[in-house]
């Protein structure tokens, strides 16, 4: 049996793996669907990359995210964690990554459970499957950081405008008492535009498109190579995917 073919196999049994693209729903159906927006990270790229932080200050500068020096207050859209602390029961054969450095944010859950406990409905999930954050929503309750289980939820415990080197009036600064996080560039895709990580990459590790598309990227990557998701035990179905091989 070949690599190929042993990866394939755990895909189809249990592994917390994708099966290939060709079984994604909404194949040979000739009905327009929907978009549903995902993003592919080629992990062995992205660990190969070590010290690379391009994406997340593309993400954090246009989104006016801010750098707060103290750790127990940091924001963050997109950060960097170890292999193993991402995926901490993952099959023998990725051993060589563990403790690199691997992209982590949110991972747009088909069932989010962050959306489920908002009380004011200041996090909800478009048709696209965006999960978005309305600020002016938002009471600082943070039930959705309780109820999110990849730590994708920053909350602002103080005013983070002062802690922003330049501020890009191309997007909402926040105010302190609000949660926020990434929202996969809402604001570039109404333009037409990838995500700014993605743009900052250039292709190198990252890949974003319509998963009802069976010509976009991600349906091509996902068809032909195979991925995992964060805990996919929890039944959350993320819409970020790590390719394996």
């Amino acid at each position: 049996m070949t690599r190929r073919e042993f990866l394939q196999l755990l895909a189809l049994s249990g592994f917390g793996l994708v099966a290939p693209a060709g079984m994604l729903k909404g194949e040979g159906t000739g009905k327009k669907t929907p978009k549903k927006w995902a993003m592919v990270v080629d992990i062995f790229k992205c660990a190969k990359k070590e010290g690379c932080t391009e994406c997340i200050e593309a993400c954090h500068r246009i989104h006016n995210v801010p750098n707060i020096p103290d750790a127990g207050r940091q924001i963050t859209w997109i950060w960097t964690s170890p292999f193993d602390a991402l995926f901490p029961e993952q099959p023998a054969y990725v051993e060589a990554l563990r403790g690199r450095q691997i992209m982590a944010l949110c991972n747009h859950c088909e069932n989010p459970p962050c959306v489920a406990v908002c009380p004011t409905k200041a996090t909800f999930k478009r048709d696209d499957g965006i999960v978005m954050m309305d600020y002016h929503r938002c009471i600082g309750c943070r039930y959705c950081m309780a109820a999110c289980p990849y730590g994708a939820r920053s909350f602002n415990w103080q005013d983070p405008r002062p802690f922003i080197h330049a501020i890009d009036k191309g997007y909402p600064t926040r105010t302190k008492g609000v949660v926020e996080k990434c929202n996969f560039c809402d604001e570039r895709l109404a333009r037409g535009l990838v995500p700014a990580c993605v743009d900052a990459c250039k292709g190198t590790c990252l890949a974003f498109g319509d998963l009802n598309d069976e010509q976009s990227a991600v349906r091509r990557l996902l068809g032909s190579r195979p991925a995992m998701q964060r805990k996919p035990e929890l039944g959350t179905r993320p819409k970020v995917f790590y390719l394996l091989a």
